[in-house]
């Protein structure tokens, strides 16, 4: 938001923690075109965004559960990718980041299954850090911890 004053951004976190920091970090660098709720993503995007109507969806560093008994629980499944690209306007992108390898394989695997989304990268997996994504706490914890990060980036192109 920062460095596209011109664009409007919308954060949405169910972590009331996670955008009270944001919050304070948005009136700390006076932002005036940047909103957060503190709601379920999957429920403001059913009844409150309009059909193609975004340019960008960013997910970044969502929950991986870890234990495969927990893997259904994860965000980026069909059904949430389909919701993505109903909000997206044609060539919008489905930017996501990761920094726990099972979880961008099985992104990788559920954004190449749905029909309608091309992969923007140049050998159809992952693409490097674009200098638009902020690195966030979770990113900076990850490279402590030896893990490497995964971005993601498909384009609604039906």
């Amino acid at each position: 938001a920062k460095d596209r004053p011109e664009q409007d951004f919308l954060g949405i976190e169910v972590h009331s923690p996670g955008v009270g920091a944001c919050l304070a970090s948005a009136h700390e660098e006076g932002l005036s075109n940047l909103r957060v709720m503190c709601h379920d993503a999957v429920e403001v995007l059913h009844k409150m965004i309009p059909d193609n109507s975004l340019r960008m969806v960013q997910l970044f560093f969502p929950d991986p559960w870890h234990k495969a008994r927990h893997n259904k629980r994860r965000i980026v499944q069909v059904p949430f990718a389909e919701l993505v690209k109903s909000k997206l306007q044609l060539g919008g992108v489905f930017h996501m980041a990761t920094d726990w390898e099972p979880y961008a394989e099985h992104m990788l695997e559920v954004m190449s299954s749905i029909d309608g989304y091309k992969n923007l990268s140049e050998s159809n997996d992952y693409v490097p850090r674009p200098a638009s994504r902020p690195v966030t706490k979770f990113e900076q914890r990850g490279h402590r911890l030896g893990h490497g990060v995964w971005d993601l980036m498909f384009e609604r192109v039906k």
